[in-house]
């Protein structure tokens, strides 16, 4: 006999504003519990020292989180100059010290070379793996090793403020990968000056921003008041971009059995007009209820992702 899953049926997403100093698997945790959630999980991992949109799946929205990891992101991030640390944010151990100061004008006239197919190299604190090992354990170590660089892309890259003198506000908007410490690293670098990053928030993950945000506090009243469901974003949030396909109820039960439908000759040419490159994924709906994700494939749609909404 199988085990029961411990937890309830929920599905959708919490587009969560995270606080500082929180871990995104303890977000994702604390979320988990306050829903009593059989499955959770994130999209996109965002550093204790970051607050901001960190999108938590719960049941079977966890399915379309590998559909937020290209999103565009938002982020709004402070530079303080005159310091640079190893970690390249205010926590790391100092590295190098400077008199120069970047005026507002020469950081303008800086950020066009790091917007558009970038090749970045990741922070030595940073996630990836080595080995088998993450890098900021082998940093912490105190291990010789180098991190290759990437192609990235930076959309857009523009100064927001300048309090003082040692300060300068920055916000982008950037593909998938891009690390906001290796740009404070490098445009510090390219100013002849030393810097790194005291302040960091995510704006916007795709469709999650902090129009449809919610923090803790605001989740934990929901769930006091037996008003959870509130706080939770349809399942298809994570979609967005992606076609939309209306079945019937017999092709919905195909699909949902794991069979193909045989899709109208307009049907495949509609479809074919709103996928873009390469992309063959179309969502399926019946009603407003997501059904499946699906391939388009010679006038078929073939399920590769079936929920149970």
């Amino acid at each position: 006999m199988a085990r029961k899953k411990r937890g309830d049926v929920v599905n959708g997403w919490v587009c969560f504003d995270k606080p500082y100093e929180m871990g995104s698997t303890e977000a994702v945790s604390k979320l988990r519990r306050l829903f009593n959630a059989q499955k959770a999980g994130h999209a996109g991992t965002l550093d204790p020292l970051a607050s901001g949109i960190l999108p938590i799946a719960l049941g079977e929205a966890t399915k379309t989180v590998p559909f937020l990891m290209d999103a565009e992101k938002v982020y709004r991030f402070t530079i303080h100059w005159g310091i640079s640390t190893d970690s390249i944010d205010r926590e790391g151990e100092i590295v190098g010290r400077s008199d120069v100061r970047p005026s507002v004008e020469a950081v303008k006239a800086a950020l066009p070379s790091f917007v558009g197919d970038i090749d970045q190299t990741p922070p030595r604190f940073s996630a990836i793996k080595i080995d088998g090992q993450r890098a900021y354990d082998l940093a912490r170590d105190g291990a010789e090793f180098e991190l290759a660089s990437r192609r990235v892309t930076i959309h857009e890259a523009a100064v927001t403020d300048a309090p003082d003198a040692d300060h300068v506000e920055i916000t982008m908007r950037t593909g998938k990968g891009v690390y906001v410490r290796s740009l404070a690293r490098d445009l510090a670098l390219m100013l002849g000056g030393e810097g790194h990053v005291s302040a960091l928030r995510r704006e916007r993950v795709g469709p999650f921003s902090f129009e449809n945000a919610v923090t803790l506090d605001i989740l934990a009243d929901l769930v006091h008041r037996d008003a959870a469901s509130e706080g939770l974003l349809p399942v298809a949030t994570a979609l967005d971009d992606i076609p939309e396909l209306a079945v019937t109820d017999g092709e919905a039960f195909s699909l949902r059995q794991g069979r193909p439908i045989v899709l109208l000759p307009r049907q495949v040419e509609t479809l074919k007009g709103q996928l873009s490159g390469d992309a063959r994924t179309v969502s399926v709906f019946m009603g407003q209820t997501l059904v499946a994700l699906g391939q388009l494939r010679a006038g078929r749609l073939e399920p590769d992702r079936v929920f149970n909404l």
